[in-house]
């Protein structure tokens, strides 16, 4: 049996189909080859439309299906990993309302600030795990508050998974870890949350049905599969948000083990069997895909939003004639603290790590004369790696103690630049995996088929491609502690 993965990601979809018996990825396909757009009507503002994602899914599907080397007749399970905290609204013709007010938006963050005051903090932490903060429910909230006549319309809202398994099923379900990562699980009461629902006058009708991460959420329709090339009734048995997805498709399921990506946005992200919280609501805490109520594992997350996205951002503005590759290589040349410049890499809105402020991206210590683009090149991933350590700190605070990180070979961790300082900065060894988040949501929808009996089996041949282990801590601690002092500094001026 074939396995079909889909990831739906902010920049594009990844579609991969994975043969069960070998856990090998047979064939992929991205869809578009160029970076999908972010609406932002105002400030601070992000948003995309699901209508878009459902039209780049397909055409994802259709060019994985036209590779010679599988026949789509095999396909036999369906899962789906998507970008996380985005709000989807249909109304009862399931057509989408409005466009999704995604993970990377700050409007609610001020509503999700009212909700934990009216609640309490103490109660919101212990039963929440999180402050409403940012997350879906304030999201919701703030079209409640500001586009009532839309409000109206709504029959269900879900997050990004939720609409995609829609569109392939015509069924609308959910899962404790969806709803726990847009804030609307109680974790003390294993239930959706009265105080939630109740301080923002919500309808327990909006939410959909929930069913096991691993389960199955409806089957593909006939009219679907005869577009896409598929057999009609293949089922989809797997949704997660992309971290937990990609802490699965590590095999970072039991309580200790971290992952971390480095994509667009940044996360460190490591299992706990305690319901941990952070006082300050800098990490957040979710239900794991292998959460239970008679068995406890929860992520406990760091997310950082400006990471990849300034990479990109330096190729396009400074380096557009050159590869990512080529940028590496030219920054690789520079010393470690790149001659005294400093990047904060904090351009992509409100950073939950530093208690939901915007600071901005800032380059510091220009010297004219002295400053090159390969400077530039290394003082950026320099950067990101510094954010990640800064980050880290938090979680250690918060019992997060990892002596392994594991991290699939992609995005930036495809720069020998970047994961030295990764490693050297947070001075904590990492293992680099051939994983990706729609070969995870492959593996994931085994595990959901009841093809494989445990996360361990799915796993079984997944293996390490390379242990990088820090070598050179001591010379990037004084960097990272001038570093520390200009983001502590940016701080106290907001």
């Amino acid at each position: 049996m074939l396995l079909l993965g889909i990831d739906v990601g902010t920049s594009s979809i990844k579609v991969s189909v994975v043969d069960a018996a070998t856990q090998q990825c047979v064939a992929s396909a991205q869809y578009p080859e160029v970076e999908s757009g972010i609406i932002a009507h105002q400030a601070g503002w992000a948003e995309q439309s699901p209508d878009m994602w459902w039209e780049h899914v397909q055409a994802a599907i259709k060019k994985v299906n036209a590779n010679a080397g599988f026949n789509p007749a095999d396909i036999g399970s369906i899962g789906i990993a998507y970008q996380m905290h985005g709000l989807v609204v249909v109304d009862r013709e399931q057509r989408v309302i409005r466009d999704s007010i995604i993970w990377c938006d700050s409007r609610a963050v001020a509503i999700g600030e009212g909700a934990l005051q009216a609640i309490g903090e103490e109660r919101s932490l212990a039963h929440l795990l999180n402050s409403p903060g940012n997350f879906t429910a304030s999201k919701l909230a703030w079209v409640k508050q500001n586009e009532p006549e839309k409000y109206e319309q709504i029959y269900k809202a879900m997050l990004p998974g939720d609409f995609i398994s829609m569109k392939l099923t015509g069924e609308i379900t959910t899962s404790i870890s969806a709803l726990s990562e847009g804030v609307f699980w109680d974790f003390q009461e294993d239930q959706l949350s009265e105080d939630v629902l109740g301080y923002f006058g919500f309808d327990k009708a909006l939410i959909p049905e929930i069913k096991p991460v691993f389960s199955e959420h409806g089957q593909l329709k006939r009219e679907i599969a005869a577009t896409l090339g598929l057999s009609e009734g293949i089922p989809v048995t797997y949704k997660s948000g992309d971290q937990p997805n990609n802490a699965l498709s590590l095999n970072v399921l039991k309580p200790g083990e971290v992952a971390a990506t480095a994509g667009t946005s940044g996360v460190i992200y490591g299992v706990s069997d305690q319901l941990v919280y952070d006082p300050q609501s800098r990490v957040n805490t979710f239900a794991h895909v292998n959460y239970a109520s008679h068995e406890k594992r929860v992520g406990v997350l760091l997310c950082i939003n400006g990471t990849g996205i300034l990479n990109r951002w330096t190729k396009d503005m400074i380096g557009s004639s050159i590869s990512y590759a080529d940028m590496n290589s030219l920054g690789s040349q520079v010393a470690i603290g790149s001659d005294g410049l400093r990047v904060l890499p904090f351009g992509n809105g409100a950073e939950r790590m530093l208690n939901n402020k915007i600071i901005g991206a800032h380059f510091e210590n220009i010297d004219l004369y002295k400053h090159t683009q390969p400077h530039i090149f290394r003082a950026v991933q320099e950067g990101i790696a510094f954010a990640f350590r800064y980050g880290l700190d938090i979680m250690r605070e918060n019992g997060m103690n990892p002596t392994v990180i594991r991290a699939g070979r992609a995005n930036m961790f495809l720069s020998p630049l970047f994961t030295e300082a990764f490693v050297n900065a947070t001075n904590v060894p990492v293992e680099l995996y051939p994983s990706d988040g729609s070969v995870g949501a492959a593996l994931g929808a085994g595990i959901g088929a009841k093809t494989y009996a445990s996360g361990d089996e799915a796993f079984s041949n997944t293996h390490p491609l390379q242990l990088i282990e820090p070598q050179t801590a001591a010379q990037y601690e004084p960097v990272y502690q001038e570093w520390k002092t200009l983001l502590q500094d940016k701080l106290t001026r907001i």
